[in-house]
């Protein structure tokens, strides 16, 4: 009969780790081509955090193997991010918009609200993923159907932070393209919102 040992504390993270770095630079190794790479100081943005800039591009030591990384920054929650520069584009990273998206965008604002009947969870949760897909349209559509409630007492504080968050995005990124300050932005998407 055997016996099954366990096998010692760490062990298995470890492993999994080195095995985890070796498939992501084995990967770095065959990637294709990026059109159009990331390089330092550009601004960009992360699916999940919003807008940060490229401090770095460079190789770490992970786990026991080297990895080419991109260190980015969100001065706006004070955080450091470093993802494998093979991953990144799969991560959700991607570079700022064109202003043809961001006029796609301001059409969509300008739009008339959808307005569901569903339960107000599941459509938080929509909503979120929406804010979180880092996607400007799809953002745009957030401030779209929330605008209504926003100014009025019918809202709720849960679509008010919804709202907000949206509108922080939206804000940051078209900021960043425009060239101007993020007040600057609000002030004529809060214009738009209240003429539509």
């Amino acid at each position: 009969m055997s016996t099954f040992r366990s096998p010692p504390k760490g062990g298995v993270t470890d492993a999994m780790a080195r095995t985890a770095a070796a498939t992501t630079a084995a990967q770095a190794k065959t990637k294709v081509k990026d059109e159009d790479p990331f390089q330092e100081g550009d601004s960009i943005v992360y699916a999940a955090h919003g807008v940060g800039r490229v401090d770095r591009i460079g190789i770490d030591e992970i786990a026991g193997t080297k990895l080419e990384v991109i260190q980015i920054s969100f001065p706006g929650n004070q955080m450091t991010l470093r993802i494998p520069l093979a991953k990144a584009r799969k991560a959700g990273l991607r570079k700022i918009v064109s202003r043809e998206i961001v006029d796609k965008a301001m059409a969509i604002i300008k739009g008339k609200p959808h307005v569901s009947k569903g339960m107000w969870a599941r459509r938080a949760v929509a909503y979120q993923e929406k804010i979180n897909s880092g996607d400007l349209v799809q953002i745009a559509e957030v401030l779209r159907d929330l605008r209504r409630n926003v100014d009025s007492l019918d809202g709720s504080f849960s679509e008010r932070k919804l709202f907000e968050a949206a509108q922080e995005r939206f804000v940051a990124e078209v900021a960043v393209l425009e060239k101007k300050e993020p007040s600057d932005v609000l002030q004529s998407l809060t214009a738009v919102m209240k003429a539509a």
